[in-house]
């Protein structure tokens, strides 16, 4: 799985069947933007990558398959990966090795006072900011952190299968996908939410039960944040997650994103 078989999925010809004209276009130019982070990917020096996984909550059976995976994609798209479950990484010096920060299902309050302003320091200095699933969980008496990721996990029902709704599909994390994704997952539900995100997928609350958001319940947005970018995905609870193409190829998407420290959205 590499960052060109992402390039070829815009201009297959399912992709042209998919869209009408308009939307082709549209597609097109989407191309020609993601060419840059193809070069890049294969030419430039390579952008480095944090995995943290620190739990003080509770520990998802998922992390240590996610760590391997990560690193796996990682290495096919030019991407050198580190993971960790030490907090002290987060000081200054130490995050000034890495390009981006990515939160496997932490929980909890996993930082102290000079380890959250170092982290804070890190984004607002240009570097990126992913979480995945249980990322949400994290750092609840953080407001600041709670307005990078734009939400705060709220209970959930028993993983099940729902229909998702894809809302862009001229993101890299969605560009695979058709327009609605059947898929078995954990479905948070969020106590809060930011309105400022920009919406990437959500899921059909009525194709299953326990959801709490009605006709708008996100799961996966992205936004630029305070000089640096972020990118959330509440999908990744099952083990499985983690050996799915589309969903690896969404979580590829998101880290491409993030790894971007060019000024443009």
């Amino acid at each position: 799985m590499h960052s060109k078989s992402l390039l070829n999925k815009i201009v297959s010809g399912n992709s042209r069947r998919s869209f009408p004209k308009a939307k082709r276009i549209g597609l097109l130019l989407c191309t020609l933007c993601f060419v840059p982070l193809l070069v890049w990917c294969q030419d430039a020096p390579s952008k480095k990558l944090l995995v943290f996984s620190k739990t003080k909550g509770f520990r998802h059976e998922s992390i240590e398959v996610g760590v391997e995976a990560l690193k796996k994609l990682g290495a096919e798209n030019g991407i050198e990966v580190e993971a960790t479950e030490k907090s002290s990484w987060f000081n200054t010096k130490k995050l000034k090795e890495y390009d981006a920060v990515l939160f496997l299902s932490t929980s909890g309050n996993v930082f102290n006072r000079k380890q959250e302003a170092a982290f804070k320091n890190f984004i607002q200095s240009g570097g990126g900011f992913m979480g995945i699933h249980g990322a949400s969980t994290t750092e609840y008496e953080w407001d600041w952190y709670g307005k990078m990721i734009g939400g705060y996990f709220d209970g959930h029902p028993e993983p099940q299968e729902a229909t998702l709704i894809v809302h862009d599909n001229m993101h890299l994390s969605t560009h695979h996908l058709s327009k609605t994704w059947k898929r078995f997952d954990e479905w948070y539900n969020f106590r809060w939410m930011d309105e400022n995100f920009n919406l990437l997928i959500s899921v059909d609350e009525s194709t299953y039960k326990g959801g709490k958001h009605k006709n708008g319940h996100p799961i996966s947005w992205y936004k630029p944040f305070e000089g640096g970018r972020m990118f959330y995905t509440a999908l990744g609870h099952t083990k499985e997650s983690y050996s799915d193409e589309r969903f690896l190829n969404h979580v590829l998407g998101g880290i491409l994103y993030v790894l971007d420290r060019s000024e443009s959205e």
